[in-house]
């Protein structure tokens, strides 16, 4: 983390040529379903393989099981040696030699962590145990837990200042930031903020500012890093995921995957920014990472399970990789490997098959609600993850699949009137017409208001 905020801090100051990335550079993004680390040559912009820590679902569910489940978190060390991968249902952070791409050691820690990052000395990393109330230490040679700083139930991920001294800790279920002494591992300040779901939070290249996203709201909130206070908020669009801090132009640009839109958005970093542009990417937009000379923005698709890469010279899309299945988090980091060494060994290729399904729900007509489907092939078998927003807080809802009268999956929404839920079975359908031969083509989801509410009911949402 330290070693590219530097970079980044250079880059403003200097008139240079921008050098684009490497082949020693490496893109990651944690696979949440295929539970795998996929590895991207940047230069290239090709996938070299993945690092395979558990099986994809449904596997997991064996008794038997021995592998990580949900992917979900990464982060890297200051000499770019070492990448740790969180996932979330297993409670693990694995340690990964960024040159051989092996596992170093497995540190497991308290309930759901999230995130995991580095200290800007690199002796320790502290991951956020979002299940609970603190932040594990971990000490980074020996890969074992060595301490606990508590903190507010819910810690989402945690940001270092480029100096090391103050740590900042977003949060999942509550509204704040809380400010870490790192010398003393003491919380030192509380910041409201105005969104208690928050999963992501970044310094700024100069160190000035931390900027946070906001995923139930649709906002980014900036803090100023020395009076450690709410600069401002800004409207960015429903399910607000990540955000990056890019070059073009000569100028510091904030770039944030918004994926209610499937799209990223682009923002100056004024004293009240303006929006640039909205770059239309793939289906759900979720981690997002600079190059560490700003010049390329690596955008996963959680939904479309691949990377989408945009030059930041042009704002513009230029090429789409494929990864593992649902990426979540996303990082890059420069010099990942070393002189001498192709670091392509111990990778798995990507399994082949067919194409993860997306689907729009829409309201009927004059109504509200929005929402999406997706279906990922599985073999035998498919999952069936549905999303929807702007319904009836805290209501139950059934979901269809068309022509079947037992619903798929039940889900409740919460006080904003958002749900999600996953269900596992064979779902897909191939029907002739336009799109003969392609998966899922049959596939219509219909939603209906009620617990035990017939498939016939009328349709709060449909799409297919």
């Amino acid at each position: 983390m330290k070693r590219l905020v530097v970079v980044c801090t250079i880059l403003m100051t200097s008139t240079a040529a921008i050098a684009l990335p490497s082949e020693r550079d490496r893109v990651y993004t944690a696979d949440q379903n295929s539970n795998t680390v996929s590895v991207i040559d940047p230069a290239s912009n090709t996938l070299l393989g993945q690092i395979r820590l558990g099986n994809p679902r449904p596997d997991i569910l064996s008794p038997l099981y021995k592998g990580e489940v949900n992917v979900h978190g990464l982060g890297f060390s200051p000499d770019h040696r070492t990448l740790v991968a969180v996932s979330t249902v297993t409670n693990s952070v694995t340690f990964i030699d960024t040159a051989t791409n092996k596992v170093k050691g497995i540190a497991y820690i308290g309930r759901n962590p999230h995130e995991a990052f580095f200290t800007p000395d690199g002796q320790q990393v502290w991951a956020t145990v979002r299940g609970e109330d603190h932040l594990a230490v971990i000490d980074a040679a020996t890969y074992r837990e060595v301490g606990r700083i508590p903190t507010t139930s819910g810690p989402g991920m945690t940001i270092f200042t480029p100096d090391g001294k103050l740590a900042f800790v977003c949060n999942s279920f509550n509204p704040v930031v809380e400010v870490v002494d790192v010398a003393k591992r003491e919380v030192i300040k509380k910041i409201p903020v105005v969104s208690p779901f928050s999963p992501f939070i970044q310094v700024t290249p100069d160190g000035s500012e931390v900027w946070l996203t906001h995923k139930d709201v649709g906002k980014v909130t900036r803090i100023d890093t020395k009076a450690l206070e709410v600069k401002s908020t800004i409207d960015t669009g429903p399910i607000t995921n990540h955000l990056a801090f890019g070059q073009s132009g000569g100028r510091t640009l904030a770039y944030v995957t918004v994926g209610g839109e499937n799209a990223v958005k682009v923002f100056t970093m004024e004293a009240t920014p303006a929006l640039v542009k909205t770059i239309p990417v793939g289906a759900l937009p979720h981690g997002i990472w600079a190059s560490g000379d700003g010049s390329r923005i690596y955008v996963g698709l959680e939904n479309g399970d691949a990377v989408d890469v945009i030059d930041t010279s042009k704002n513009e899309t230029i090429a789409r990789i494929p990864v593992g299945q649902a990426p979540q988090a996303l990082v890059v980091v420069s010099d990942a490997v070393p002189q001498g060494t192709d670091g392509r060994a111990n990778l798995t290729p990507r399994p082949s098959g067919p194409e993860t399904v997306n689907i729009a729900l829409k309201a009927p007509q004059g109504a509200d609600g929005a929402g999406y489907v997706v279906s990922r092939n599985l073999g035998l078998v498919d999952i069936l993850e549905v999303n929807v927003s702007r319904l009836k807080p805290d209501t139950v809802y059934s979901v269809f699949l068309e022509g079947r009268d037992v619903p798929v999956a039940v889900l409740k929404t919460n006080p904003r009137g958002m749900g999600m839920i996953s269900a596992t079975g064979p779902t897909r359908e191939i029907r002739p017409g336009p799109a003969e031969g392609s998966a899922g083509a049959g596939l219509r989801v219909i939603v209906v208001e009620g617990e035990g509410a017939s498939a016939s009911a009328p349709p709060v949402l449909v799409g297919g």
